[in-house]
């Protein structure tokens, strides 16, 4: 058997079947897909590699999936820090949106996002942004996989003036991105307390017809529940719900504010639900319950949020802290182990985005979305379970390798796709702009 590319390492943990560790097993490669998954001493006999990669400390796990990120905000890295949500929101990013996002900040926004992204694991981002055109642009130039937000507010920016404009052009970027085979598209209305009822209807038309997830931040904080009870009466799930929105094709993003009975309705509706605990405990916004979301059988995805607010797209590190908070909310500290982690940092998230046909775990047939995570640092040993090493003790660092159908994204810890000095330099040029400081003598 000859393909392409032929990786041996020394342990494949696939996902699906759940809580399996494969030792000493090797993954073929070829047109982008994974062809085998055989034990590696086997592999050597009957497959042949065009390239092999020969991985003797490390785990093979499934590229990660970021559920929910806003890219480009990583210009705003550390902007404005150590306040409650709507402050930040009201006073200071939404201030700064207004004046520097465009074209330009979204890509080079974008691009600096990717790179942290590849470097620490993540081969596919659920994004929720204006440009959302640019961001998958960028984010194709990369090789990584997106799904990239239509977005929908009420009021303007530079993207649309309106409602209307932002679903004219909605349309006109899912046309544009239908054959990209790395890009999917998905409807980003941004909150309840941000989108009126009209075009909310009308959003929910639209992604019925063209059968595409919704993305949205619902139940953030218990501020966003009271202003919808004053506001419409009822708490913004019931909102939804009356519109039609609670169903399969929702994300969503943070619910740290839920009872009971919207869990089971949730649950009833195939809803599912993303994840973000480093952001939520960075702007106190609550607890998502995470065990009881799972109890009820709701599929919970996991995600960063922005660097803007987080301030890191580390999902190795939200793993860490998902599992660790999980149990501390639940009380017991059986929730949320190790194996279930990482299903909602892989094939979760793309179940949640309509993509786990293609990847989220290692299988036969799927694209070959694969990171490589080296298990042979003085911080992962001695090494009794690579599961419990790889949530609990391993760091973005470790991250060695990394393909994205079939494309070697990252080869012994650097980048391959994109140039990592250019994007340090514009990081620091768009830092001069923001604070209004000199670069090399002159006002950017």
């Amino acid at each position: 058997m000859q393909v392409e590319t032929l990786i041996h390492a020394r342990w494949v943990v696939p996902v699906a079947p759940a809580d399996t560790v494969l030792e000493n097993h090797s993954i073929a490669i070829d047109n982008g897909r994974i062809v085998a998954i055989v034990p590696s001493a086997e592999a050597i006999e009957q497959i042949r590699g065009a390239r092999t990669v020969n991985l003797p400390r490390h785990a093979l796990i499934p590229g990660l999936v970021n559920a929910h990120t806003h890219a480009a905000m990583s210009l705003f890295r550390g902007l404005a820090d150590d306040m409650p949500l709507m402050t930040w929101l009201n006073e200071h990013i939404w201030p700064a949106e207004a004046k520097w996002v465009h074209e330009e900040f979204v890509a080079e926004g974008t691009r600096l996002a990717v790179a942290e992204m590849l470097r620490s694991g993540t081969t596919c981002f659920n994004d929720m942004y204006f440009f959302p055109d640019v961001t998958a642009r960028v984010a194709a130039q990369a090789g990584i996989r997106s799904a990239v937000g239509l977005i929908l507010i009420d009021f303007p920016s530079a993207w649309a003036s309106d409602a209307d404009d932002y679903l004219r052009k909605a349309l006109e970027v899912h046309d544009a991105l239908r054959n990209e085979p790395l890009v999917s598209t998905a409807f980003a209305p941004h909150a309840p307390y941000s989108v009126s009822d009209q075009p909310l209807a009308r959003m929910l038309t639209l992604s019925n017809e063209l059968e595409l997830p919704i993305h949205m931040h619902v139940h953030e904080t218990a501020d966003e529940v009271q202003q919808g009870l004053e506001r419409f009466g009822v708490r913004p799930i019931e909102r939804l719900r009356k519109l039609g929105l609670i169903g399969p094709s929702l994300l969503a993003v943070h619910m740290t504010q839920v009872t009971d009975s919207e869990i089971a309705d949730m649950a009833q509706a195939n809803s599912h639900v993303v994840h973000c605990p480093e952001y939520n405990l960075k702007l106190a916004s609550g607890f998502c319950p995470v065990q009881r979301l799972v109890d009820a059988g709701i599929n919970v995805a996991l995600g960063t949020d922005s660097a803007a607010s987080n301030n890191d797209l580390d999902m190795l590190g939200e793993m860490k802290t998902a599992a660790l908070l999980g149990k501390g909310v639940a009380g017991d500290a059986t929730a949320l182990p190790a194996h279930r982690v990482l299903e909602m940092a892989t094939i979760n998230g793309a179940r949640a985005l309509g993509l786990s046909e293609r990847t989220g775990s290692l299988e036969n047939g799927k694209e070959a979305d694969i990171v490589a995570i080296d298990l042979g640092q003085l911080n992962t040993q001695p090494l009794f379970n690579p599961v419990s090493q790889i949530v609990y003790a391993a760091g973005r660092e470790q991250v060695s390798d990394v393909w994205v159908a079939g494309r070697r994204l990252l080869a012994n810890g650097q980048l391959n796709s994109l140039d990592m000095q250019s994007i340090a330099t514009s990081a620091t040029r768009w830092h001069a702009r923001i604070t209004g400081k000199y670069l090399n003598g002159r006002p950017e």
